[in-house]
């Protein structure tokens, strides 16, 4: 059975790595808002012009970016937070749902190639 969250803020961490595939470096850990309700992740970042950090929709396999004021990045989890895949959506597309997708990591457009996040990664997410 998977992980049930509450709305909320937490942390999420990222492994790092010298390019070698495996950990090298401390963890990266970053603010994370926790949207596990159907009102919270419907209202998802819809109306921000900025976030800090990250947004976990839970559970959830596609977005949509009708109503946004900026582009973001997404990333989709499996049930074990390990990324799927990593896509830039600008505002007023359709993503469509992905296979194995349980959990939806939105960030602003760019910020998850600075953090290293790619297809393998397995995250972490810590709640307060």
């Amino acid at each position: 059975m998977g992980r049930r969250w509450r709305d909320g803020p937490g942390s999420l961490i990222v492994p790092r790595d010298e390019g070698g595939g495996a950990p090298t470096a401390a963890p990266l850990v970053l603010p994370l808002e926790i949207a596990a309700s159907y009102r919270a992740r419907t209202r998802g970042l819809l109306g921000r012009d900025a976030i800090a950090g990250a947004m976990l929709l839970s559970p959830a396999s596609g977005v949509h970016t009708f109503g946004m004021r900026i582009p973001i990045d997404v990333a989709y989890l499996d049930r074990r937070l390990t990324v799927l895949a990593v896509r830039t959506m600008r505002p007023g597309r359709l993503g469509l749902p992905r296979l194995r997708a349980r959990h939806v990591l939105e960030a602003e457009a760019g910020a998850m190639a600075g953090w290293g996040l790619r297809a393998g990664v397995p995250l972490s997410i810590e709640t307060a």
